[in-house]
């Protein structure tokens, strides 16, 4: 249990810090904006690079990891729509807020600096392939649904022109397509320059941490118990399971990878979850629902690592 702790806690250390931070007014909710901007648009596009770059092409984008990955998580998100219109009678824009939350990790500001720990060999590039489910299929998908469920049935032009722009100046998914072309075409980088990437990339996780805490500091939260407790129970155990489903059916990537794919589906959703629905008014309950499986996720990945003997 001491060597589980010595994985999750420093994780929820720092994010505890930039919580205290806001909390103590040492920094206010719109500093945070200027950290996020730094690690989505400056550190994690060069420590994906730099990962995806430095490998064989075959190696980096690993299909058996990508495929399984990206079935299970559509497996939870068709899922939880499916439940959500049918059971639940919620119409079709909130059920893909839902399945939203509960079928997209926070790969890259919790599931790398874990993963990092655990492999440090591969986190970065498991990250790029964590990346590529997430930034080119899930979010797509489920914006789209979300759009066509509030009245935009008559706009999908507009609303996919907007999705292939948006990914189109995504920093991270351009980071990863000049990584691979240059994996492709056996170039490198001068070293003064590829030291200065390394560096950058360096800062990614810690910065990544300290922007969590002080982001959950400055959320408003209104609460729904009922949707936030089906909100938590999806991300943290229903998106796990279906990643394990998923790799149990195609078992190529052997157990390492397998394992620290569920162990990625059983990190929290990502921080712009509550920013993501504001669009369609549900930002109160999906802020209630970031705080509550943030806060919740260590007891869950820790319980994970435990089982799956991950952690030593």
């Amino acid at each position: 249990m001491l060597a589980i702790l010595a994985i999750t806690g420093p994780i929820f250390i720092l994010i505890a810090v930039g919580f205290a931070a806001v909390r103590l007014r040492v920094l206010v909710p719109t500093d945070m904006r200027a950290l996020g901007v730094f690690v989505i648009n400056f550190a994690l596009p060069a420590l994906l690079f730099g990962a995806v770059s430095s490998g064989a092409l075959a190696q980096t984008v690993r299909l058996d990891l990508l495929l399984p990955y990206a079935l299970g998580s559509l497996l939870v998100a068709g899922g939880v729509v499916a439940l959500a219109m049918t059971a639940l009678r919620r119409k079709l824009q909130m059920a893909a807020v839902l399945a939203l939350g509960m079928s997209v990790s926070n790969s890259a500001f919790i599931g790398f600096p874990i993963a990092r720990q655990l492999s440090p060999d591969t986190a970065s590039a498991a990250l790029a392939v964590y990346a590529l489910v997430e930034a080119l299929i899930m979010f797509p998908l489920l914006l789209a649904l979300a759009e066509l469920g509030g009245g935009g049935g008559g706009r999908w032009p507009v609303v996919l022109r907007g999705i292939v722009l948006s990914l189109a100046r995504n920093p991270m998914i351009l980071a990863i397509l000049a990584g691979l072309a240059c994996s492709a075409l056996g170039l490198a980088l001068p070293v003064p320059v590829a030291r200065a990437v390394e560096l950058l990339g360096s800062t990614a996780a810690p910065v990544a941490l300290f922007y969590i805490g002080g982001t959950l500091a400055g959320l408003k939260v209104r609460i729904a118990a009922g949707d936030i407790g089906l909100i938590v129970a999806g991300k943290l155990l229903l998106h796990p399971l279906g990643v394990y489903l998923a790799f149990l059916a195609f078992p190529a990537a052997g157990e390492a990878l397998s394992t620290a794919a569920v162990l990625n589906a059983c990190m929290p959703m990502m921080s712009v979850y509550p920013i993501l629905a504001q669009k369609y008014g549900h930002e109160g309950l999906c802020a209630a629902a970031l705080v509550a499986t943030t806060v919740s996720s260590f007891f869950t990945i820790s319980g994970f690592l435990w089982l799956s003997g991950a952690g030593g």
